[in-house]
């Protein structure tokens, strides 16, 4: 047994989820990310069974482990109530602990989760915010995102939305006593601790791929390279 086997299995969310599978595939005809993705829920169950920390190395280093939705199909049909989705998560938790996640096109999109959707719920106490969300990296809002960009406060009025204002309300705003109660909870729970990881690890690969920062976060929030898709979808 490895060490990195005996650190993935310190995770309750691993113990949890894995106890007796019998490699029926059941996962992975149910799963919506498998539709779509080069992606085998069953096997990368099989290669963590391995106990061989080269191989869970190179799920931790791959693209792989990032094609998941969490949508959790798999726990409804298997057999034995594993949950290979949550096994993804604790491959995933590693991934970033060790600093593996960067050496992946999915894996550094991490960086854009961290600081966009992150910054969101911490600054404005929503997932998406208007502030955030710009037609420059959403090219498909088309046009009429655009002008609703350059005319939030009327827009949202007229559909009557409590914008930026006290009180009830979408898109109210929210108070900075629940903010900073957001931010305690992101402190206590290791979120904050893990977010600073990832963007300083970021930073770090931005320099290593010859990109600014900025130019780094476009790479990961706009382009994808890698052949991600089955072929049957492409």
């Amino acid at each position: 047994m490895g060490k990195i086997y005996e650190r993935l299995m310190s995770d309750v969310r691993l113990q949890e989820g894995l106890k007796a599978c019998i490699n029926c595939g059941t996962c992975t005809a149910v799963c919506p990310a498998a539709e779509f993705y080069r992606y085998n829920p069953k096997n990368i169950v099989n290669i963590v069974q391995t106990q061989d920390d080269e191989e869970i190395i190179k799920l931790l280093k791959s693209d792989t482990i990032w094609y998941c939705g969490e949508c959790m199909s798999c726990v409804t049909r298997c057999p034995r109530t594993n949950a290979p989705g949550q096994v993804i998560i604790a491959l995933r938790t590693l991934s970033v602990e060790l600093g593996y996640f960067v050496e992946s096109e999915k894996g550094r999109q991490q960086y854009a989760l961290a600081k966009v959707l992150c910054g969101n719920v911490l600054n404005y106490g929503y997932c998406v915010h208007p502030e955030t969300f710009k037609y420059a990296s959403h090219p498909e809002y088309g046009t009429v995102g655009k002008w609703i960009e350059d005319h939030l406060q009327d827009v949202y009025d007229r559909v009557g939305a409590n914008y930026g204002k006290s009180g009830p309300g979408p898109l109210r705003k929210i108070a900075r006593e629940s903010l900073d109660d957001l931010q305690k909870i992101f402190d206590v729970t290791g979120g904050s601790a893990r977010v600073e990881k990832i963007k300083d690890l970021s930073r770090k690969k931005a320099q290593e791929m010859g990109l600014s920062e900025e130019e780094y976060f476009n790479e990961v929030f706009n382009e994808t390279h890698g052949e991600h898709l089955n072929q049957q979808n492409q």
